[in-house]
């Protein structure tokens, strides 16, 4: 008894000081595998909230892609396919051609020779014409759709009070992008930053409501190019066709290598002839308000303020079509859709073009090119291209995610 009361008498601030080292570090351990169960808790709800986000942006983004497919294009589509066809019409002259067959002296060799260089004009002109406005088309009522989708969910988003929803477009591009896109992109595609256009959760949250109207005008714009832009872009097209076809006779021998250059220098001489951002002015007004006016009914001769919906959705689309990374998208859209069109023409043609074929032969072909060019979305095989094009869909997916300010 009398050596425990020593020892407890020598050791027993050892004896404290190790309970209390012990006891802290007891405490210490549950405080920290609380703290460790709430933050795997915390990280388990945040994994499946993100689930949750990414299921609901990946849904809204395809259904924003199908309105696109089955609403909106095929309207536009099969107004402009009329308005070429109607506008670029050489059936007379073919006719003409057809009946000087049967009647000899009705014509004169020039005057042969003049029908058949305008036939050879009007035909390159509407195919190379059809290629253009229907890339142009199809990637345009995208954009349109894309930054509507995303002020209609970001406005739904906020009457629900979701304020995890409100951040769900930077979470989704980052994911979607990262996991399913990028790795087939090639890089070719050059985003100069990416995350300049980043919308940040507080410039979400205070969009304003698209108003039914302005939504519904928002999309009918789909037509300027038929209604308004139509008559320049064939003037230039036009122009571009008669300098680079001056010199080819119709007797000349074309062959598949031929025809591909001389798309292209048409091509690119019809870019020449405008500013870089050159399609802006043919697709849409270059002031939305004026356009708005324009179409507005007659008993309302306000002038629309500039604050509308209507106009920041406009300006937003014109921001985004003048952009480096549209012009990137634009010309990856048309190597695409150039390369499947030669290999109809060659298919059409039983081979015989890879060896070479007289013009005035090729330019029926040529001119069948342009029908089909603008054909019903849903069966058409050059849109289809477009769409499947990694490039295209990244470019898509970031403008639905976040998107650039005028």
């Amino acid at each position: 008894m009398l050596s425990l009361r020593n020892f407890w008498r020598r050791y027993r601030r050892t004896v404290f000081v190790t309970v209390g080292v012990l006891g802290s570090g007891y405490f210490l351990y549950k405080l920290y595998n609380a703290k460790r169960h709430r933050v795997a808790v915390l990280e388990r709800e945040l994994a499946e909230r993100e689930k949750f986000i990414k299921a609901q942006m990946q849904a809204h983004f395809d259904n924003i892609q199908r309105i696109a497919d089955t609403t909106t294009l095929p309207h536009a589509m099969d107004n402009l396919s009329s308005r070429i066809a109607e506008e670029l019409d050489h059936s007379q002259l073919t006719e003409r051609l057809q009946k000087a067959k049967g009647q000899p002296n009705s014509l004169t060799h020039s005057e042969k020779l003049e029908l058949w260089d305008r036939i050879k004009i009007l035909s390159f002109t509407r195919m190379v014409l059809s290629l253009w406005a229907m890339t142009m088309l199809s990637l345009y009522i995208r954009v349109q759709v894309n930054i509507l989708g995303r002020h209609l969910y970001i406005n739904t988003a906020r009457d629900l009070g979701s304020s995890y929803s409100l951040v769900s477009p930077y979470l989704y591009s980052h994911f979607y992008v990262s996991h399913q896109i990028l790795p087939f992109c090639s890089r070719r595609t050059h985003f100069a930053n990416p995350d300049r256009i980043i919308l940040s959760s507080s410039s979400l949250a205070n969009a304003d409501t698209i108003d039914w109207d302005d939504e519904q005008m928002y999309l009918a714009s789909a037509d300027f190019l038929s209604n308004y832009g139509l008559p320049t872009l064939i003037s230039d097209v036009q122009a571009a066709a008669t300098e680079i076809l001056k010199g080819k006779k119709v007797t000349s021998a074309f062959n598949t290598t031929e025809l591909h250059e001389t798309i292209v220098l048409i091509l690119e001489r019809f870019k020449s002839l405008r500013s870089p951002h050159r399609w802006v002015n043919y697709m849409m007004p270059e002031d939305a308000r004026f356009y708005k006016l324009a179409t507005a009914s007659s008993s309302d001769n306000e002038i629309p303020p500039e604050a509308t919906k209507f106009y920041q959705l406009m300006m937003e689309t014109q921001a985004v079509l003048a952009s480096a990374e549209f012009g990137s998208i634009v010309e990856i859209a048309l190597k695409a859709v150039l390369g499947t069109l030669i290999e109809d023409v060659v298919a059409q043609s039983g081979g015989s073009l890879t060896s070479g074929m007289a013009l005035a032969k090729l330019l029926a072909r040529v001119a069948q090119m342009g029908p089909m060019l603008l054909g019903e979305p849903s069966k058409n095989q050059f849109i289809q291209i477009i769409q499947s094009v990694p490039e295209v869909e990244l470019f898509f997916t970031l403008l639905y995610a976040n998107m650039p300010t005028p």
